[in-house]
């Protein structure tokens, strides 16, 4: 409409410059036009509408737009041009149009912005991730013959035969080397977990978690901790028994780690259901909602990378266990496994 408003408004200027030549008012086929004086007294219309609103340069009224312009001179006296054209909302059709393609522009634009700003935000977690793993990989690829050898010449020692003061500075060395190579075992699950076949079969799980807890028994020693057990016999389970065995070592491992000196452990395996339940400090709500995310460490002071836990759960997720974990503060935490 300003295109059209500029056309008449030219055509006012040629009438009012050779009024004498034409003497007739411009009209035009595409719309209708009024001019009014200062005092917005109608000098000449062809509007349909009676009434204008000069306070809106824009408006609608009975299927028609209207348009009010102020030209720079008074031609023929008209301080206010007025255009009025049939509303068959094309224009609103191609306003929604604009609108829809400006809004896809936007969004697209957000998220290629927002993509980027996350990738920069995100790259100092990235970087320190990677070089953590990285870590990992050259530590376990180093630790394996040595914390072996050591195990092994351990187990060959007859303890019952040694005086009291060997026998608990051998019963320290084998301490220190099974946590050494349950960190290991946990780092190697964690870094060839992708490479790992899994060899599932029907196991008997009552003679594995009564094995496991002989193995952890002189870590929970040196806490002067006691394992009391209620293991049905002929329990079994279709799983691969190192993954199953390693997951009873982390959650065995963990109940000795957060567990206070002289506390107790209880194990109990049924049908269906391996409970395992220590007397430590417990976890707050937030935190067992954390407790399986890799590198989650609530208490940094018992040592560990945060990864036994997840690993739990990267085995619980393959062979569909549900694991339940119930904890109260310096109450204790109870790790039910069912399936």
């Amino acid at each position: 409409m300003q295109d059209y408003s500029s056309e008449l408004i030219f055509r006012l200027k040629d009438l009012h410059i050779n009024f004498d030549k034409y003497k007739f008012y411009p009209r035009d086929e595409n719309f209708n036009s009024a001019i009014y004086d200062s005092d917005k007294k109608l000098i000449f219309s062809t509007l349909e509408s009676k009434k204008v609103d000069f306070n809106s340069e824009v408006y609608t009224t009975d299927s028609k737009i209207h348009f009010v312009e102020q030209p720079e001179s008074y031609y023929l006296g008209a301080k206010y041009v007025v255009l009025e054209i049939d509303d068959n909302l094309i224009w609103f059709e191609k306003l929604k149009k604009e609108i829809a393609l400006f809004i896809l522009i936007a969004f697209t634009f957000m998220v290629f912005f927002g993509y980027f700003l996350l990738k920069l935000f995100l790259k100092p977690m990235r970087d320190a991730l990677h070089l953590l793993d990285r870590f990992i990989k050259d530590t376990t690829h180093e630790l394996n013959t040595p914390v072996s050898a050591v195990i092994t010449n351990v187990e060959m020692i007859d303890i019952d035969s040694l005086d009291e003061k060997l026998a608990k500075k051998i019963k320290r060395i084998d301490t220190g080397a099974k946590t050494i190579s349950n960190i290991y075992e946990d780092l190697t699950y964690l870094t060839l977990n992708n490479k790992i076949i899994s060899q599932d079969e029907n196991i008997e799980l009552s003679k594995i978690v009564k094995q496991r807890v002989d193995y952890f028994k002189t870590l929970a020693d040196v806490k002067k901790i006691e394992i009391k057990t209620s293991i049905k016999e002929d329990i079994f389970i279709f799983c691969d028994n190192k993954k199953i065995s390693k997951l009873i070592d982390n959650l065995l491992s963990n109940a000795i780690k957060y567990n206070k000196v002289k506390g107790i452990i209880k194990v109990s395996l049924q049908e269906g259901s391996l409970i395992i339940e220590d007397s430590g400090k417990g976890m707050s709500k937030n935190q067992v909602e954390q407790l399986f995310e890799r590198y989650t460490r609530f208490d940094k002071s018992v040592g560990g990378f945060g990864i036994g836990l997840n690993i739990v759960s990267m085995i619980a997720k393959e062979y569909n266990l549900h694991i339940n974990v119930q904890s109260k503060e310096k109450v204790g935490t109870k790790m039910e496994v069912t399936w």
